[in-house]
């Protein structure tokens, strides 16, 4: 072996060395007889080092993996013997190899297994056992082997082709016809023979049999002798979290209902005699999180009894699933409400499938009652933050915390369906007793008391958040808390989890305000002042800004009285703030647009005369156009590209502003009826100087060419005349992705004004071929895949608006470009539907061609177009798919033959038996197609039925390609 390039498996080693060997393992893989140096090494304990011992069990990997069905029987046999002959030899080694190497060859005697098991080697197992006997090495061995075999075998996180399904599927049946049985036994052995003198090879030995239990048969393991030792194993400390997971496994396997249930309740009789359903006696939180999973695997089966015994009409025995379920409740009530989250959250599905059975009974006893109230008090207490919960920098306790909230939140909806109106009460004496002493009250307690009465809303929920009218004691109850809520004065509360709950609930209620309009104003004041936007929290302020455009919005009715004093208090927080002096300002950009939108609605939506609206949007946008035109003026002269760059990122965020601003407009309200278009055209003047700034460019169009897509919406035909200057801007020394960018604004122009921008587009058509063309005809590297990936979506983009162009009515933009124009356009268009294997641009070129034939193939159509059709565009719709490259079993692929298809009909269809004479005795025949099929492909052709067509002409091709 290449001892030098051994020396950069150290993970020390420097970089040129660990090229080296990764190429030497490289070579290794390749070569027929390398492996053969790896095994010997192995077998004869040549090297010491660890890295070296990996790296020759990785070869040996790779060759079971992919290449030993090339071995020959003695080479196969030479492999069996390497690692039977290591094994043996573990037993002596004065230590034990370290764990990543046992591990890596536990893989690797699992890959020979799943290889020879069924035909080489079945007396795998024996001869394994027969090396290791109870040798302590040996036993980590096996047990390792056992565990990688069982994730070859059964792991699903590991996908397997429908051949390993099958060859897995077979080696479990023979494995449990032959030796199941005798490896049950050696566990058994193993067991207790070190279950006092070695823990790990113990639980080691526990990880194996929950592991086989699933698909193994269940009475080998579920009997006296085996249950018996591992209850024993319980009440040995360094055994007991692993038992627990093999009793989880055991009882989690599928079977007979009456069974399982017998079976549950006496391990629940054993286990609540030896005393651990005491669980305020115990104090190991890690076995208690296992034996809480423990008890949540017992009740969901004992659940999953009950419901198959319902379901078989088996009423006694259900009777009897449900009497042990119940039994087990103030079990799953101590562990739901106990203060550790993971012991808590391990419970919840025994809880929540608890609760299922008792909504689908019809009458529940007082003792069910009672224990949905549990429940509820139980989740209400376990909702509230801790003493030690991070606000201000969020981990991942936190992060768990948030994930446990929301599975708490799913048995409150729960808790709602079996009893709304108990979960109502419930609530409103929590939120009432809190909020009437809130001042003195922590901050945890405060908190949780509004949210469950924000959770409420998803708990019992209505159409259209219509909480307050229809049932009229929930209404009146719902209609007291948020009196309460918005007049207690709990949002002058001093902690920021009570704020945000506070605003959030505000808004999710936000129908109240239209049956109590008088307290909208006190809100108003909470969101503006420093409770919300100018709160001391960065992040209050961010989110308040978000939730105060909804309130306004879903409240737009109910704003009138107080438009102008709302925008004269935000005035300073539309501020652009400047790259200068390092001023902070006290939203973020993204924060600023949602105040901006709020602006927007209020002036757009209020019921001023159309004057004063557009006075109001003047004064809104009139001192971001003043900003812009000074800001550009210092890009211009700006040297540092820090500064550059910074300054056009706050150019960017001013057009992105006037854009939010227009988002209030709508078909009811347009821009022209509200006199706002004189103001929105001035922006446009503003702004689109800026396409000529040669610096950052990148970032300036792409803000104003966002910006020019608002106003087509919004301006309709008033924005034509700044279309041809802007273009012409946007055309100019431009990349792949700024043409990409380009073109869905003129698809946007074209679809939507057609023949009024006929001039236009006839005009701009070539110089934005021409600068398309020149992107897609520069040089690129051979392997740079982002380059060529940029290429592919221009092309498609280039086909989109040849598309759009045509079917949009307009295809004498294309027919006014001169003949030879006319003809390389129609070039490209059937090179893309034949020569590049993309699909979606391939179905595009595909109905740009029935468009065309469509418009142009008849009699009276462009001279020379009816021999371009025979010339290129039919052969064109055989070329593409006959591509080895048009994968028929692709969904894309289909849908570009599918267009194929429509423009062979079109053909049809406009030049009729010339067409089907064309195929029959000039081009099927010179594309060597038997006559039979020629005649039944002009046959399907004629069909009047398109779809008919389709279909044949997919079997057409597939018998076509080899």
């Amino acid at each position: 072996m290449d001892e030098q390039a051994l020396l950069g498996l150290n993970p020390n080693a420097d970089s040129d060395f660990r090229q080296r060997a990764l190429a030497y393992f490289e070579q290794l893989k390749i070569s027929p007889n390398a492996w053969q140096a790896c095994a010997e090494a192995l077998a004869q304990r040549t090297y010491s080092d660890d890295h070296i011992k990996f790296f020759c069990f990785q070869v040996l990997e790779h060759q079971i993996k992919y290449k030993y069905s090339e071995l020959t029987t003695v080479q196969q046999q030479l492999i069996r013997e390497t690692l039977v002959s290591w094994l043996q030899a573990q037993m002596l080694t004065p230590q034990p190899e370290k764990t990543f190497i046992r591990n890596k060859a536990a893989q690797v005697f699992a890959l020979l297994f799943v290889t020879e098991y069924l035909t080489k080697w079945p007396k795998f197992f024996f001869d394994i056992l027969s090396v290791v006997d109870l040798n302590p090495r040996g036993v980590d061995l096996y047990l390792r082997i056992l565990m990688a075999i069982d994730s070859e075998l059964v792991d699903r996180d590991v996908v397997h082709t429908s051949e390993e399904a099958r060859r897995n599927t077979l080696i479990k049946d023979t494995m449990r016809e032959q030796c199941i049985p005798n490896l049950v036994e050696s566990w058994y052995q193993i067991l207790q023979n070190y279950q006092y003198s070695n823990s790990e090879v113990t639980c080691q030995c526990l990880e194996v049999v929950g592991a086989y239990v699933s698909w193994i048969d269940l009475s080998l393991i579920a009997n006296d002798r085996f249950i018996n030792m591992l209850l024993g194993h319980m009440s040995i400390e360094v055994l007991r979290e692993e038992a627990c997971d093999c009793l989880f496994e055991i009882v989690n396997k599928g079977m007979d209902p009456v069974d399982k249930m017998k079976l549950v309740e006496s391990l629940c009789q054993v286990l609540q005699s030896a005393g651990f359903f005491s669980i305020d006696q115990e104090e190991d939180v890690d076995f208690l999180a296992r034996f809480s999973k423990l008890v949540n695997g017992m009740g969901q089966s004992l659940i999953v009894s009950w419901t198959k015994l319902i379901k078989n009409g088996d009423i006694k025995n259900a009777q009897e699933a449900l009497q042990a379920i119940e039994t087990k409740v103030e079990l799953m009530l101590q562990l739901l409400i106990h203060e550790d989250d993971d012991i808590s959250s391990n419970i919840i599905g025994f809880c929540y499938d608890y609760l299922h059975i008792l909504k689908q009974l019809t009458v529940l006893s007082d003792q069910q009652k009672a224990n949905v109230e549990a429940i509820m008090l139980a989740v209400m207490k376990k909702l509230t933050y801790d003493e030690e919960y991070n606000f201000e920098n969020e981990g991942e306790d936190e992060a768990m915390f948030v994930e446990y909230r929301k599975q708490l939140k799913l048995l409150l909806d729960r808790l709602a369906q079996v009893s709304p109106e108990l979960l109502l009460a419930s609530v409103r004496r929590v939120f009432s007793s809190t909020l009437q002493n809130w001042q003195t009250t922590r901050f945890m307690e405060v908190e949780v008391a509004i949210r469950l009465l924000y959770m409420l809303a998803e708990a019992l929920p209505v159409s259209h958040g219509a909480h307050f009218s229809g049932d009229v004691s929930k209404a009146s109850a719902l209609q007291d808390m948020m009196r309460t809520l918005v007049t207690s004065g709990v949002s002058s509360y001093q902690h920021t989890s009570v704020t945000l709950e506070f605003f959030e609930t505000v808004v999710r209620y936000e129908k109240f305000f239209t049956v109590e309009p008088q307290h909208i104003p006190c809100v108003l004041m909470a969101f503006l002042d420093h409770r919300g936007l100018r709160h001391s929290s960065a992040k209050v302020r961010s989110r308040t800004a978000y939730l105060f455009s909804r309130f306004v919005k879903s409240l737009n009715k109910q704003m009138n009285p107080f438009i102008e004093d709302i925008l004269n208090r935000i005035q300073d927080l539309l501020e652009l703030s400047p790259p200068e002096n390092g001023y902070q300002s006290l939203l973020s950009s993204d924060d600023q647009l949602f105040i901006y939108e709020t602006a927007g609605v209020l002036i757009v939506n209020s019921e001023y005369p159309a004057e004063r609206k557009q006075a109001l949007m003047r004064n809104l946008l009139a001192p971001l156009m003043e900003k812009f035109k000074i800001l550009l003026e210092k890009l211009m002269l700006a040297q540092d590209e820090e500064r550059q760059a910074s300054l056009a990122d706050c150019l960017n965020h001013a057009v992105g502003f006037a854009s939010r601003t227009s988002k209030a407009f709508s078909n009811k309200q347009t821009v022209k009826q509200c006199g706002c278009s004189e103001v929105y055209l001035d922006c446009l003047q503003t702004f689109l100087p800026a396409l000529s700034c040669p610096l950052q460019k990148d970032i300036l169009r792409s803000g104003v060419r966002t910006f020019l897509h608002r106003m087509i919406i919004c301006l309709e035909e008033e924005v034509l005349p700044f279309i041809p200057s802007a273009s012409e801007h946007m055309l100019k020394d431009c990349e792949a992705k700024d043409l990409q960018e380009f073109i869905p604004l003129i698809n946007q122009i074209t679809a939507k004004f057609k023949i009024q921008v006929s001039p236009f587009l006839q005009q701009m058509f070539m110089p934005l071929l021409h600068a398309i063309f020149e992107v897609l005809l520069r040089p690129a590297e051979e392997n740079d895949q982002s380059a060529a990936l940029e290429k592919q979506m221009l092309r498609r983009s280039y086909f989109a608006f040849l598309q759009t162009v045509t079917g949009s009515g307009m295809s004498e933009v294309i027919a006014n470009q001169g003949a030879e124009n006319v003809e390389r356009v129609l070039v490209t268009v059937i090179q893309g539907a034949v020569e590049y294997p993309d699909p979606i641009a391939q179905k595009t070129c595909f109905i740009i061609l029935s468009k065309l034939v469509e418009l142009w193939g008849g009699k009276d159509g462009p001279v020379g177009f009816a021999d371009f059709v025979y010339k290129h565009i039919v052969p064109a719709c055989f070329l593409a798919p006959l591509k080895q490259t048009f994968d028929l079993a692709d969904a894309q692929t289909v849908l570009a033959l599918s267009e194929c298809a429509v423009t062979l009909k079109t053909i049809h269809l406009k030049r009729g038996p010339e067409c089907v004479q064309y195929l029959q005795q000039e081009y099927l025949p010179s594309l060597q197609v038997a006559p039979e099929i020629i005649q039944e492909f002009c046959q399907a052709l004629q069909q009047p039925d398109a779809k008919v067509f389709k279909n044949y002409l997919k079997v057409f091709f597939q018998r076509a390609k080899p």
